[in-house]
């Protein structure tokens, strides 16, 4: 489902590339981890997964379109429709209520009122918290807003969905089942999940354990 070749990335044309010859194959339900040094530029492979970032080598594939190959425009279109993204800060408007929250991906691709609703809805109540769905943000905790975190991200129905540092605002025993939900969540949508974290019992509960090097993704020897 997804495919990274060779993929490279460099700040400007003088310097090092910050990584080079990135490759890796992802299958529908599969989640891996990305793991690495600081500084190696593992939130600059997600980005530049995420289109945010372009990427200066190589080739990126989704369900067979050649990401490279799109304009932005055509791009911004796919990302909106299949991608799902998780953030260590949340990112939940405090404005809005749980449902709204979770229904903005839908909103997004014109998902008629009371579809995006009834899906926004049900996609809570898949996180343990179908019966908050009209709260605020602020009466939730940290573990709780993760939740709903989740259920924003997998709403849409997204290919790929991708987590940085989903956990590390979190305290162990959240984090432990904010992850087990997020990876159970991404296996039972068929979709494909990466996850950046630098907590290796995160990374643990993961398919496979990938380490970013400046020359490329190496499987750790558990792994491997």
């Amino acid at each position: 489902m997804l495919e990274l070749i060779n993929v490279s990335k460099r700040f400007n044309s003088d310097a090092s590339p910050l990584f080079s010859g990135v490759s890796m194959k992802l299958a529908a339900g599969e989640c891996v981890a990305i793991m690495g040094e600081s500084g190696v530029g593992k939130s600059t492979l997600l980005n530049a997964i995420a289109g945010l970032e372009p990427f200066d080598g190589g080739r990126l594939m989704l369900e067979g379109v050649d990401i490279g190959q799109l304009d932005d425009d055509a791009f911004a279109r796919l990302r909106r429709q299949r991608y799902g993204f998780v953030f260590q800060a949340f990112h939940i408007l405090p404005h809005l209520s749980l449902v709204a929250n979770v229904a903005l991906p839908l909103w997004l691709l014109d998902v008629e009122g009371g579809e995006a609703d009834r899906r926004a809805r049900d996609m809570l109540a898949q996180v343990g918290l179908g019966g908050r769905a009209d709260d605020w943000p602020r009466n939730l905790s940290g573990g709780e807003l993760q939740r709903v975190a989740i259920a924003r991200a997998l709403v849409h129905r997204p290919a790929l969905v991708l987590a940085d540092e989903p956990t590390g605002n979190l305290d162990p025993e959240r984090a432990a089942g904010v992850l087990e939900l997020l990876l159970a969540c991404i296996r039972s949508a068929g979709a494909v999940g990466i996850v950046v974290t630098h907590s290796e019992a995160a990374a643990a509960r993961t398919d496979r354990v990938l380490r970013l090097t400046p020359t490329g993704l190496v499987a750790t020897p558990a792994h491997a």
